[in-house]
């Protein structure tokens, strides 16, 4: 199994892809890539949101993920912010749709839980689970990348206990 994270921002949008591997005894996650669509706050709304869909879109075609996992709109007090991060996530969506694949959410506790074991973890927290549980020497940076890369690991251990409970 191949996943695309993304983790949607209004500056950044942290993108990650893991799979998991079979080829030796005990199963493992895999990195393959991760980073960040780098937004340029001078440009116009209309021109950061193709920005968002060119760059997505080119990753996905690029390395050919079997889904897309992408963390669930919260909540803000700020409704601009909440908008602004909406557009974001719809657009992260329709590059998905786009590339034909099918996209799965999960709220930022259900996140953390899977990665961290607790769902309210700090963001240096999460970076250093991914970075142990992808064997990498240190977290991804920018932190939106490391993430996308959490949400990336949520999708694939929420598949492996749907599998379990199947049989």
């Amino acid at each position: 199994m191949r996943v695309f994270g993304i983790d949607c921002g209004t500056e950044f949008t942290g993108y990650g892809v893991v799979e998991v591997d079979h080829s030796g005894r005990e199963v493992k996650l895999r990195h393959l890539c991760a980073g960040a669509v780098r937004l340029n706050k001078k440009d116009k709304t209309p021109v950061r949101l193709l920005q968002v869909y060119g760059e997505l879109t080119g990753l996905m075609r690029l390395w050919q993920p079997e889904v897309v996992a992408i963390e669930e709109v919260f909540f803000s007090a700020n409704a601009k912010s909440a908008l602004k991060l909406g557009q974001v996530r719809g657009v992260a969506m329709l590059a998905a749709a786009g590339c034909g694949l099918p996209v799965a959410e999960y709220a930022p506790l259900t996140i953390k839980s899977a990665v961290v074991g607790y769902g309210l973890a700090a963001k240096e927290q999460v970076g250093f689970m991914v970075a142990r549980l992808l064997e990498l020497e240190k977290a991804p940076k920018p932190a939106d990348a490391a993430d996308a890369l959490a949400i990336a690991i949520c999708h694939i251990h929420h598949a492996q206990t749907a599998e379990r409970m199947r049989r």
